[in-house]
């Protein structure tokens, strides 16, 4: 027996908290890794990235099992718990580094996403303005945001912003979560 294959897929959508909580609750992910991407500094450290300043976005990276969950219904769960049609911008959280980005490894995982996103479109009144850009360098976050939710449930930021994304993939995509 081989040992199993996990792919990589690498997302922005505000947040990278929103985005660790909802994704460590699927079946098929083996680990989350909050970071930063697709911006100009080396190593990044989170108050210059918050600043604006190194052009980084604020992503999850995902290792998945493609024989559990596909790219694309990472894809799906990534279109419902944020909105793709708002330039660097989810609710309150404004800047570039909270911009919607699909960070694709391979030329499968573009055509999926472009795929997907010409689905989603229909959903939504605005034209989505998600990036979908080759992967590039990725910097795990300071080990504070490791986990940040599952550790900090009673934060504020954390039971009005990110409970609500947690509750919604709870109910809409109940069949792909992890049993508990």
């Amino acid at each position: 027996m081989g040992e199993k294959q996990f792919n990589t897929a690498t997302l922005a959508g505000g947040c990278f908290w929103c985005l660790e909580a909802v994704f460590q609750r699927l079946k098929g992910v083996e680990s989350v890794v909050s970071g930063y991407m697709g911006g100009a500094t080396p190593n990044p450290a989170y108050r210059d990235v918050c600043n604006g300043n190194t052009g980084h976005a604020e992503v999850v990276q995902i290792k998945f099992d493609p024989e559990v969950i596909s790219l694309t219904d990472l894809l799906e769960v990534f279109f419902a718990i944020h909105d793709p049609t708002t330039l660097n911008r989810q609710g309150n959280d404004r800047g570039t580094q909270y911009r919607s980005a699909i960070y694709f490894h391979s030329a499968e995982q573009q055509a999926a996403a472009e795929a997907v996103m010409k689905a989603e479109q229909a959903n939504w009144s605005d034209p989505i303005v998600t990036e979908l850009t080759a992967a590039e360098t990725f910097y795990p976050a300071e080990d504070y945001h490791q986990n940040y939710f599952n550790q900090n449930t009673y934060q504020p930021y954390c039971q009005f912003v990110v409970a609500p994304k947690v509750q919604k993939t709870i109910e809409k995509f109940s069949e792909k979560l992890k049993a508990d």
